[in-house]
Protein backbone atom coordinates (compact mmCIF):
# COMPACT_ATOMS: atom_id res chain seq x y z
CA UNK A 1 0.00 0.00 0.00
CA UNK A 2 2.94 2.49 0.84
CA UNK A 3 4.75 1.85 -2.78
CA UNK A 4 1.05 2.34 -4.64
CA UNK A 5 0.62 5.78 -2.20
CA UNK A 6 4.33 6.91 -3.54
CA UNK A 7 2.77 6.21 -7.33
CA UNK A 8 3.44 2.22 -7.62
CA UNK A 9 0.37 1.06 -9.49
CA UNK A 10 -0.02 -2.46 -8.32
CA UNK A 11 -1.83 -5.44 -9.94
CA UNK A 12 -4.18 -5.95 -7.54
CA UNK A 13 -5.04 -2.80 -5.58
CA UNK A 14 -4.43 -2.88 -1.56
CA UNK A 15 -7.09 -2.48 0.23
CA UNK A 16 -8.81 -1.06 3.66
CA UNK A 17 -11.48 0.43 4.47
CA UNK A 18 -12.39 4.12 6.55
CA UNK A 19 -13.66 3.12 10.03
CA UNK A 20 -12.75 -0.19 9.92
CA UNK A 21 -11.83 -0.20 13.35
CA UNK A 22 -14.75 0.44 14.89
CA UNK A 23 -18.48 -0.14 16.12
CA UNK A 24 -19.12 -3.10 13.14
CA UNK A 25 -16.41 -5.65 14.91
CA UNK A 26 -18.28 -7.46 17.78
CA UNK A 27 -14.74 -7.70 19.38
CA UNK A 28 -14.80 -3.51 19.43
CA UNK A 29 -18.07 -3.77 21.02
CA UNK A 30 -17.00 -5.82 23.96
CA UNK A 31 -13.95 -3.28 24.87
CA UNK A 32 -15.93 -0.35 24.45
CA UNK A 33 -18.29 -1.45 27.41
CA UNK A 34 -15.73 -2.82 29.42
CA UNK A 35 -13.81 0.49 28.97
CA UNK A 36 -17.04 2.29 29.39
CA UNK A 37 -16.74 4.72 26.18
CA UNK A 38 -15.30 6.18 22.92
CA UNK A 39 -13.20 8.55 24.74
CA UNK A 40 -11.80 6.19 27.25
CA UNK A 41 -11.03 4.05 24.70
CA UNK A 42 -8.73 6.71 23.07
CA UNK A 43 -6.77 7.60 25.76
CA UNK A 44 -6.21 4.27 26.88
CA UNK A 45 -3.12 3.45 24.48
CA UNK A 46 -3.05 -0.03 25.28
CA UNK A 47 -7.10 -0.52 24.38
CA UNK A 48 -6.91 1.89 21.42
CA UNK A 49 -4.05 -0.63 19.91
CA UNK A 50 -5.79 -3.22 20.28
CA UNK A 51 -8.66 -1.50 18.51
CA UNK A 52 -6.59 -0.52 15.62
CA UNK A 53 -5.16 -4.09 15.53
CA UNK A 54 -8.41 -5.69 15.63
CA UNK A 55 -9.32 -5.33 12.17
CA UNK A 56 -6.11 -6.57 10.08
CA UNK A 57 -6.31 -9.82 12.81
CA UNK A 58 -9.93 -10.62 11.41
CA UNK A 59 -9.57 -9.28 7.64
CA UNK A 60 -5.78 -8.95 6.77
CA UNK A 61 -6.03 -5.42 5.12
CA UNK A 62 -3.60 -3.79 3.33
CA UNK A 63 -3.75 -0.80 5.56
CA UNK A 64 -4.27 -0.21 9.30
CA UNK A 65 -5.84 3.11 10.44
CA UNK A 66 -4.79 4.92 14.00
CA UNK A 67 -8.07 4.50 16.84
CA UNK A 68 -8.98 8.05 17.07
CA UNK A 69 -11.07 11.36 16.49
CA UNK A 70 -10.53 14.15 14.39
CA UNK A 71 -11.69 15.90 17.49
CA UNK A 72 -8.37 15.77 19.65
CA UNK A 73 -7.20 18.36 17.94
CA UNK A 74 -10.20 20.80 19.54
CA UNK A 75 -9.11 19.16 22.40
CA UNK A 76 -5.82 20.17 22.42
CA UNK A 77 -6.44 23.94 21.78
CA UNK A 78 -8.62 23.68 25.61
CA UNK A 79 -11.87 23.13 24.31
CA UNK A 80 -13.81 20.45 26.66
CA UNK A 81 -14.83 17.32 24.18
CA UNK A 82 -17.21 14.76 24.97
CA UNK A 83 -19.25 11.42 23.73
CA UNK A 84 -22.98 11.27 23.78
CA UNK A 85 -23.90 8.11 24.08
CA UNK A 86 -25.44 7.74 20.61
CA UNK A 87 -25.62 10.43 19.34
CA UNK A 88 -21.74 11.18 18.77
CA UNK A 89 -19.06 14.37 19.48
CA UNK A 90 -19.75 17.12 21.39
CA UNK A 91 -17.68 20.59 21.94
CA UNK A 92 -18.60 23.08 23.71
CA UNK A 93 -19.16 25.47 20.99
CA UNK A 94 -17.24 28.56 20.39
CA UNK A 95 -18.22 32.05 20.87
CA UNK A 96 -17.85 33.96 17.34
CA UNK A 97 -15.87 36.65 18.99
CA UNK A 98 -11.95 37.22 19.22
CA UNK A 99 -11.53 37.01 22.71
CA UNK A 100 -12.63 33.32 22.62
CA UNK A 101 -10.88 32.74 19.63
CA UNK A 102 -7.37 34.08 21.43
CA UNK A 103 -7.83 32.19 24.63
CA UNK A 104 -6.87 28.42 22.33
CA UNK A 105 -3.93 27.51 23.18
CA UNK A 106 -1.92 24.22 21.92
CA UNK A 107 -1.39 22.17 24.45
CA UNK A 108 0.76 18.68 23.04
CA UNK A 109 0.65 17.10 26.39
CA UNK A 110 -3.12 16.10 25.54
CA UNK A 111 -2.16 14.17 22.90
CA UNK A 112 0.49 12.10 24.76
CA UNK A 113 -1.97 9.12 24.49
CA UNK A 114 -2.24 9.39 21.03
CA UNK A 115 1.54 8.70 20.53
CA UNK A 116 1.63 5.74 22.35
CA UNK A 117 -1.17 4.13 20.59
CA UNK A 118 0.79 4.80 17.56
CA UNK A 119 4.22 3.72 19.18
CA UNK A 120 2.45 -0.25 20.34
CA UNK A 121 0.61 -0.28 17.07
CA UNK A 122 3.88 0.26 14.88
CA UNK A 123 5.42 -2.40 16.95
CA UNK A 124 2.38 -5.14 16.21
CA UNK A 125 1.85 -4.60 12.75
CA UNK A 126 2.84 -7.35 10.17
CA UNK A 127 5.62 -5.26 8.46
CA UNK A 128 3.22 -5.39 4.66
CA UNK A 129 0.54 -3.40 6.53
CA UNK A 130 0.81 0.04 6.13
CA UNK A 131 -0.05 2.24 9.11
CA UNK A 132 -2.17 5.36 8.59
CA UNK A 133 -2.17 8.20 10.94
CA UNK A 134 -5.01 11.19 10.27
CA UNK A 135 -6.37 14.27 11.76
CA UNK A 136 -9.46 16.79 10.42
CA UNK A 137 -8.76 19.12 8.16
CA UNK A 138 -8.89 22.54 9.34
CA UNK A 139 -12.37 23.45 8.09
CA UNK A 140 -14.12 20.35 9.10
CA UNK A 141 -12.39 20.73 12.39
CA UNK A 142 -13.67 24.32 12.71
CA UNK A 143 -17.11 23.83 12.22
CA UNK A 144 -17.07 21.15 15.17
CA UNK A 145 -15.61 23.60 16.80
CA UNK A 146 -17.58 26.94 16.39
CA UNK A 147 -21.59 24.65 16.56
CA UNK A 148 -19.96 21.67 19.43
CA UNK A 149 -21.45 19.55 16.88
CA UNK A 150 -21.87 17.68 13.40
CA UNK A 151 -24.46 19.45 11.26
CA UNK A 152 -25.78 19.20 7.78
CA UNK A 153 -25.41 22.58 6.32
CA UNK A 154 -22.36 23.77 8.60
CA UNK A 155 -24.38 27.12 9.24
CA UNK A 156 -22.73 28.50 12.22
CA UNK A 157 -19.09 28.19 10.19
CA UNK A 158 -20.33 29.23 7.08
CA UNK A 159 -21.74 32.47 8.57
CA UNK A 160 -18.87 32.81 10.62
CA UNK A 161 -16.58 32.84 7.44
CA UNK A 162 -18.96 35.43 5.39
CA UNK A 163 -19.55 37.70 8.26
CA UNK A 164 -15.73 37.90 10.01
CA UNK A 165 -13.12 35.92 7.60
CA UNK A 166 -10.36 37.42 9.96
CA UNK A 167 -11.81 36.17 12.99
CA UNK A 168 -12.12 32.64 11.01
CA UNK A 169 -8.67 33.07 9.58
CA UNK A 170 -7.06 33.01 13.30
CA UNK A 171 -9.44 30.15 14.36
CA UNK A 172 -7.85 28.55 11.12
CA UNK A 173 -4.79 29.19 11.68
CA UNK A 174 -4.30 28.22 14.78
CA UNK A 175 -5.83 23.86 14.09
CA UNK A 176 -3.46 24.69 10.65
CA UNK A 177 -0.27 25.10 13.49
CA UNK A 178 -1.14 22.37 15.74
CA UNK A 179 -2.75 19.85 12.98
CA UNK A 180 1.07 19.79 11.47
CA UNK A 181 2.54 19.00 14.67
CA UNK A 182 0.36 16.49 15.40
CA UNK A 183 0.61 14.94 12.34
CA UNK A 184 4.27 14.86 12.34
CA UNK A 185 4.61 13.62 15.81
CA UNK A 186 2.31 10.40 14.68
CA UNK A 187 4.86 10.06 11.81
CA UNK A 188 7.91 10.40 14.53
CA UNK A 189 6.15 7.45 16.44
CA UNK A 190 5.50 5.14 14.20
CA UNK A 191 2.56 6.19 11.11
CA UNK A 192 3.73 5.76 7.54
CA UNK A 193 1.54 7.55 5.81
CA UNK A 194 -1.45 10.15 6.76
CA UNK A 195 -4.98 10.78 5.91
CA UNK A 196 -6.52 14.55 5.88
CA UNK A 197 -10.22 14.27 6.49
CA UNK A 198 -12.52 16.91 5.45
CA UNK A 199 -15.91 15.45 5.86
CA UNK A 200 -17.86 18.99 5.46
CA UNK A 201 -15.71 20.30 2.63
CA UNK A 202 -18.76 19.89 0.21
CA UNK A 203 -20.62 22.61 2.08
CA UNK A 204 -18.96 25.56 0.54
CA UNK A 205 -18.83 28.00 -2.61
CA UNK A 206 -16.41 27.66 -5.13
CA UNK A 207 -14.92 31.21 -3.58
CA UNK A 208 -15.04 29.57 0.12
CA UNK A 209 -13.59 26.11 -0.82
CA UNK A 210 -10.18 27.46 -1.69
CA UNK A 211 -10.08 29.46 1.19
CA UNK A 212 -11.23 27.16 3.56
CA UNK A 213 -10.35 24.05 2.39
CA UNK A 214 -7.60 24.25 -0.38
CA UNK A 215 -5.14 26.67 1.40
CA UNK A 216 -5.49 25.36 4.78
CA UNK A 217 -4.63 21.68 3.27
CA UNK A 218 -2.07 22.90 0.98
CA UNK A 219 -0.54 24.69 4.17
CA UNK A 220 -0.53 21.29 6.14
CA UNK A 221 0.75 19.57 3.10
CA UNK A 222 3.87 22.37 2.63
CA UNK A 223 4.55 22.55 6.22
CA UNK A 224 4.24 18.71 6.59
CA UNK A 225 6.80 17.79 3.99
CA UNK A 226 9.63 20.09 5.67
CA UNK A 227 9.19 18.20 8.71
CA UNK A 228 8.42 14.39 7.22
CA UNK A 229 9.47 14.82 3.73
CA UNK A 230 9.06 11.06 2.44
CA UNK A 231 5.47 10.61 4.46
CA UNK A 232 2.82 10.35 1.88
CA UNK A 233 -0.52 12.77 2.53
CA UNK A 234 -3.64 11.54 1.37
CA UNK A 235 -6.42 14.08 1.25
CA UNK A 236 -10.07 13.54 1.54
CA UNK A 237 -12.44 16.41 0.43
CA UNK A 238 -15.95 15.14 1.07
CA UNK A 239 -18.10 16.08 -1.38
CA UNK A 240 -15.80 18.50 -2.98
CA UNK A 241 -17.21 16.94 -6.74
CA UNK A 242 -15.98 19.14 -9.42
CA UNK A 243 -13.94 21.06 -7.16
CA UNK A 244 -11.91 17.38 -7.02
CA UNK A 245 -9.02 18.07 -9.55
CA UNK A 246 -8.47 22.07 -8.69
CA UNK A 247 -8.07 20.39 -4.76
CA UNK A 248 -5.93 17.93 -6.01
CA UNK A 249 -3.85 20.42 -8.28
CA UNK A 250 -3.36 23.40 -5.55
CA UNK A 251 -3.10 21.23 -2.23
CA UNK A 252 -0.19 18.97 -3.51
CA UNK A 253 -1.13 15.89 -1.50
CA UNK A 254 0.40 12.45 -2.54
CA UNK A 255 -3.54 10.80 -3.18
CA UNK A 256 -6.58 11.87 -3.19
CA UNK A 257 -9.55 10.24 -1.65
CA UNK A 258 -13.07 9.69 -3.54
CA UNK A 259 -16.20 9.86 -1.71
CA UNK A 260 -19.29 7.41 -3.00
CA UNK A 261 -21.09 10.20 -4.97
CA UNK A 262 -17.98 11.14 -7.56
CA UNK A 263 -17.74 8.80 -10.75
CA UNK A 264 -14.59 6.78 -10.46
CA UNK A 265 -14.36 7.06 -14.67
CA UNK A 266 -15.02 10.83 -14.07
CA UNK A 267 -12.02 11.02 -11.69
CA UNK A 268 -9.50 8.92 -13.81
CA UNK A 269 -9.92 11.60 -16.75
CA UNK A 270 -10.12 14.36 -14.77
CA UNK A 271 -7.62 14.21 -11.90
CA UNK A 272 -4.02 14.61 -12.38
CA UNK A 273 -2.73 11.69 -14.45
CA UNK A 274 -1.06 9.06 -12.76
CA UNK A 275 -2.04 10.84 -9.43
CA UNK A 276 -3.23 7.83 -6.74
CA UNK A 277 -6.68 7.70 -5.76
CA UNK A 278 -8.25 5.81 -2.75
CA UNK A 279 -12.00 4.78 -3.07
CA UNK A 280 -14.71 4.77 -3.69
CA UNK A 281 -17.54 1.76 -3.33
CA UNK A 282 -20.46 3.10 -1.26
CA UNK A 283 -20.76 2.06 2.47
CA UNK A 284 -24.52 1.43 1.88
CA UNK A 285 -23.76 -1.13 -0.97
CA UNK A 286 -21.35 -3.32 1.49
CA UNK A 287 -24.33 -3.67 3.42
CA UNK A 288 -26.53 -4.48 0.38
CA UNK A 289 -24.03 -7.56 -0.12
CA UNK A 290 -24.45 -9.90 -3.30
CA UNK A 291 -24.51 -8.87 -6.94
CA UNK A 292 -25.20 -5.59 -5.90
CA UNK A 293 -22.07 -5.19 -3.80
CA UNK A 294 -20.13 -7.17 -7.01
CA UNK A 295 -20.83 -4.99 -9.74
CA UNK A 296 -20.39 -2.12 -7.69
CA UNK A 297 -16.48 -3.62 -6.63
CA UNK A 298 -15.91 -4.63 -10.44
CA UNK A 299 -16.97 -0.85 -11.79
CA UNK A 300 -14.62 0.82 -9.53
CA UNK A 301 -11.81 -1.74 -10.22
CA UNK A 302 -12.27 -1.27 -13.93
CA UNK A 303 -12.09 2.74 -13.60
CA UNK A 304 -8.37 2.72 -12.80
CA UNK A 305 -6.61 0.68 -15.92
CA UNK A 306 -3.46 2.26 -14.96
CA UNK A 307 -3.63 4.58 -11.83
CA UNK A 308 -2.35 3.64 -8.87
CA UNK A 309 -5.40 3.04 -6.77
CA UNK A 310 -6.01 2.04 -2.93
CA UNK A 311 -9.51 0.33 -2.59
CA UNK A 312 -12.08 1.84 0.01
CA UNK A 313 -14.82 3.08 0.65
CA UNK A 314 -16.27 6.26 -0.09
CA UNK A 315 -16.82 6.77 3.76
CA UNK A 316 -16.69 4.92 7.16
CA UNK A 317 -18.21 1.91 7.22
CA UNK A 318 -21.57 1.53 8.82
CA UNK A 319 -22.25 0.01 12.28
CA UNK A 320 -24.27 -2.42 10.90
CA UNK A 321 -22.25 -4.02 7.82
CA UNK A 322 -22.47 -7.84 8.14
CA UNK A 323 -19.15 -9.34 8.78
CA UNK A 324 -19.56 -11.90 6.23
CA UNK A 325 -19.82 -9.14 3.42
CA UNK A 326 -16.58 -7.56 4.30
CA UNK A 327 -14.98 -10.90 3.88
CA UNK A 328 -16.87 -10.94 0.46
CA UNK A 329 -15.26 -7.94 -0.62
CA UNK A 330 -12.15 -8.81 0.42
CA UNK A 331 -12.28 -11.80 -1.45
CA UNK A 332 -13.53 -9.75 -4.65
CA UNK A 333 -10.99 -7.30 -4.73
CA UNK A 334 -8.31 -9.57 -4.25
CA UNK A 335 -10.02 -12.32 -7.21
CA UNK A 336 -9.39 -15.20 -4.51
CA UNK A 337 -6.31 -13.86 -3.23
CA UNK A 338 -6.45 -14.49 0.90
Amino acid sequence: MLATLKGERQATPPLWLMRQAGRYLPEYRALRAEKGGFLALVEDSDAAAEVTIQPIRRFGFDGSILFSDILMIPRALGQDLWFETGEGPRLAPLMDNEATVDTLAYHPEALEAVYGTVRRVAAMLPPQVTFLGFAGSPWTVATYMIAGQGSREQAAARRLAYADPGLMQVLIDKIIASTVDYLAKQIEAGVEAVQLFDSWAGSLSPAQFERWVIAPNAAIVEQLRTRCPNTPIIGFPKGAGGKLAAYARETGVDAIALDESVDPVWADANLPTDLPVQGNLDPLALIAGGATLDAAVDRILAAFPTRPHVFNLGHGIQQDTPIAHVEALIARVRGGRG
